[in-house]
């Protein structure tokens, strides 16, 4: 077993405003968000598959040019290669899962 103190991980600002810890298994990464409202997040794809939970606040997400406002316990499937862009309307905590691995964010 392999556990990991998220309080012991040092959060990286990755784009203005979206402050992040990861966590890799041996074929996923976890990604723990707290956001600033009013941040942006610019479009963008990657080959992942992306799981994303909403925790708290409200989130802007569009996929594929389609938006919805993610609220607490929304679960959202992101297929890879599909372009999304996103925008916190509050402040927010959000957990998402990428398989496989992000190596970008290693």
């Amino acid at each position: 077993m392999l556990e990991k103190d998220l309080n012991k991980i040092n959060a990286k600002e990755v784009v203005p405003g979206f402050k992040v810890k990861v966590v890799h298994s041996e074929h996923m990464t976890l990604t723990y968000w707290d956001i600033n409202a009013g941040s942006s997040l610019p479009e963008h794809s990657h080959p992942n598959e992306q799981v994303t939970n909403m925790i708290e606040g409200e989130f802007e997400l569009t996929i594929d040019g389609e938006s919805k406002i993610l609220k607490p316990n929304s679960v959202v499937i992101i297929p890879s290669n599909a372009n999304h862009s996103g925008k916190a309307v509050t402040d927010c905590r959000i957990i998402d899962v990428f398989y496989p691995i992000r190596e970008d964010y290693r």
